[in-house]
């Protein structure tokens, strides 16, 4: 059986939900075999294991993690060089699509970003985007070298389908051009206690309407293990962070459920939400754009709404 890279996506040997979605497509192509650069791999081990990775790649060396993103391009190129996979699987987010990138250009392969499907094909292997602000829905096909797909998080359920997981140390000297940035300081995110914005599976975002005040958004948020999310007026006028907004020029977010309070619907805000499986829209104003496209909307004042949307939900758990 042919065999699929898939590069972990991990912290301190914690695997990230989108490494077990990568892993549960990679099934679809061929054998799994999972990618850990970095320490904590035999505590990762397990969990590779479960959703289906037949071996572990492991290359643990110090240095791996000093530099910005070409050591792991370099790695992976390896790799593809000596196993010859029909794919080789990355997050789709700012860091993996530059992995990707440079791997593809390394091995003369054909490089999907900002998948949300990927299956084999007749020619090749074959991915689904979401493009134009999620207006349309393209399926291409690469037919050259080993397919380089990065894809969204939240784009497949997770499957369990245990493996071996059998650790495999790769011996590679890293090149002088692939540690020409270093790494000189870095600090862990503040917890908040809540989902990390590109993986949960539920995102609840405010914009203008809250006035700044995001209370009801983060309670409305909380009470349902939710992450929370801006729209950039928001965060341009300072009431919420930068790395909270959602868009075009924000992150992109693919969650089971997107709710959307007191946020207009311009396009730059859709673009980084619209493939969301299902959008509810709380809005006062019921000519604003974001109507157009949701499942589900509330015309009212998310003041009104989502204390009373908070307090159901909390009943309804006991």
């Amino acid at each position: 059986m042919a065999e699929v890279l898939v590069l972990v996506d991990h912290a301190g040997g914690k695997v990230r939900k989108s490494t077990a979605e990568l892993l549960t497509l990679a099934r679809r192509l061929g054998e799994p075999s999972a990618v850990h650069i970095g320490p904590g791999a035999e505590t990762a081990q397990v969990t590779l294991a479960k959703y289906g990775a037949a071996k572990v790649y492991v290359y643990d060396a110090p240095d791996a993690l000093e530099y910005l993103v070409a050591p792991q391009a370099e790695i992976l190129a390896s790799l593809v060089e000596r196993t010859s996979p029909v794919a080789v699987l990355i997050p789709s987010n700012a860091a993996g699509k530059e992995i990707a990138a440079r791997l593809a250009i390394r091995t003369e392969s054909g490089l999907i970003t900002d998948a949300v499907d990927v299956r084999a094909g007749g020619e090749g292997v074959e991915t689904t985007q979401s493009v134009f602000a999620g207006s349309y829905s393209v399926t291409s096909t690469i037919t050259k070298g080993s397919a380089i797909v990065a894809v969204k998080p939240n784009s497949a359920p997770i499957e369990a389908s245990p493996a071996a997981g059998t650790i495999e140390k790769v011996e590679l000297t890293l090149s002088d051009a692939a540690k020409a940035v270093r790494v000189v300081e870095s600090s862990p995110k503040a917890a908040t206690g809540r989902p990390e914005l590109t993986e949960a599976a539920i995102v609840v975002s405010g914009g203008r309407g809250t006035g700044g005040d995001f209370g009801p958004v983060e309670a409305f948020a909380d009470s349902l293990g939710a992450a929370v999310g801006a729209s950039r007026a928001a965060v341009d006028a300072g009431w919420y962070p930068h790395s909270n907004q959602v868009g075009q020029t924000g992150k992109q977010v693919s969650p089971q459920l997107y709710v959307a309070a007191g946020i207009s619907g311009a396009i730059q805000h859709r673009a980084g939400m619209q493939t969301s499986k299902t959008i509810v829209a709380v809005n006062k104003d019921e000519e604003a754009p974001i109507f157009e496209l949701v499942d589900f909307g509330v015309v009212g004042d998310l003041f009104t709404v989502l204390p009373q949307a908070t307090e159901a939900v909390k009943k309804a758990k006991g």
